[in-house]
C-alpha cells in the first residue's frame, strides 16, 4: 500500500496506527504454522518466550512473578492468570506461591514447556533464512520500533 499525498490527514493509509495494526496481523499470521505445530496460541508462544528466556538466564527453576511476567509482556493479570492456567492445565508451565510471600505466584517453565523451544527456534531461523526480508532490516525495523515505543512511554 503507498501513501497517497493528497488523501488527506485522516485517510487510512496514511494512519500509523492502521499500517502497525496491519503488519502485526500479518506477522502473526506468519506465526500460525509453527504455533498450530506446537499446539499453542500466539499469546503462549509470549509467554514461553519469556520463560525460555529466564530459563536461560537463572538456570532453571528459579520462576518468575506473574507480576514480572504480566510487566515484561505488558499484560495485566486478569489478562495474564487465564493464558497461564490454561498452559499450566497444558503441562507447559507450573504455578505455585513465592516462600518468602504468598500473595506472589510464581511461574515455572516445565519439561513439555522447554521441548517446545528447540522447535519453535528452528522454525524462525528457517523463516528468517526464506523471507524477502533480510535480518538487517528486520533488526533496523525492529530497533525503531522499540524507540518508537519507548518515545510513547509503553516500553513498560
Amino acid at each position: 500500500m503507498s501513501l497517497c499525498e493528497d488523501s488527506g490527514p485522516l485517510a487510512l493509509n496514511r494512519q500509523l496506527c492502521f499500517a502497525l495494526y496491519a503488519a502485526s496481523r500479518a506477522v502473526t499470521r506468519a506465526y500460525q504454522p509453527m504455533l498450530q505445530d506446537l499446539g499453542i496460541t500466539y499469546p503462549q508462544y509470549l509467554v514461553l518466550l519469556v520463560l525460555w528466556e529466564r530459563d536461560t538466564e537463572e538456570g532453571g527453576d528459579a520462576g518468575t512473578s506473574v507480576g514480572a511476567l504480566g510487566e515484561r509482556l505488558m499484560l495485566d493479570s486478569g489478562t495474564l492468570t487465564p493464558l497461564l492456567k490454561r498452559m499450566e492445565q497444558r503441562g507447559l508451565l507450573e504455578r505455585r506461591r513465592a516462600s518468602r510471600d504468598e500473595r506472589v505466584t510464581l511461574v515455572s517453565i516445565t519439561d513439555a514447556g522447554r521441548a517446545l523451544e528447540p522447535r519453535a527456534r528452528a522454525w524462525v531461523e528457517q523463516q528468517l533464512d526464506a523471507s524477502a526480508v533480510s535480518r538487517q532490516e528486520v533488526e533496523q525495523l525492529h530497533r525503531q520500533l522499540w524507540q518508537f515505543l519507548e518515545k510513547l512511554g509503553g516500553s513498560g
